[in-house]
């Protein structure tokens, strides 16, 4: 059945309005998945794998900053080494209790659409290596002093900027509580 001022069907409407209604969302999660894969692409086809150290690297600035090649079978600050199925696993799951959730997480509003963009799209981004490489593709390597800070990529940094922003956004705004059971 049409809307007497649409030619199109009322579940088409209706279908278009949801992805519509989180069209920031998708927008911030493709963008941030093109850009990590892109990234990627360019790595994996300058730098022989693994790519590690002076006279490897490629000096951005040089003793701070620099492009590198490594692979990373675990999660963030390489926790649960060699768990990348088990990762990949949990990144479906993840993506699955986001869209289940979704009315609960309050993702039409802005600000969790530009959390969870950033969020999706990285998992995303990271999920695609596991499965293509068997581990993510990180390059991004920055020394501080004697300090080496873990090597990373766009997708950890989508996944870490939401998940901040998440947590800035339900401590200014915390979420209205469920209203008790009589």
């Amino acid at each position: 059945m049409s809307s007497p001022d649409s030619p199109l069907p009322a579940d088409t409407l209706s279908r278009t309005y949801r992805l519509r209604a989180y069209r920031r969302l998708w927008w911030i999660a493709l963008i941030v998945l093109a850009t990590d894969q892109l990234t990627k692409y360019w790595i994996v086809h300058t730098l022989p794998f693994p790519t590690y150290g002076p006279g490897e690297w490629i000096p951005v600035i040089d003793g701070f900053f620099h492009l590198v090649h490594v692979g990373n079978t675990g999660a963030a600050w390489s926790l649960f080494t060699g768990q990348s199925r088990l990762l990949a696993m949990l990144a479906f799951l993840t993506l699955g209790a986001i869209y289940y959730w979704r009315r609960t997480l309050g993702l039409r509003e802005r600000w969790m659409q530009i959390s969870f963009g950033l969020l999706c799209g990285g998992i995303v981004g990271n999920l695609i290596d596991r499965l293509a490489y068997g581990h993510v593709v990180d390059f991004l390597d920055f020394h501080f002093g004697s300090y080496v800070y873990p090597t990373f990529n766009v997708a950890d940094s989508g996944i870490v900027i939401g998940v901040g922003i998440y947590f800035v956004r339900n401590l200014r705004n915390p979420p209205e509580a469920a209203p008790e059971q009589k």
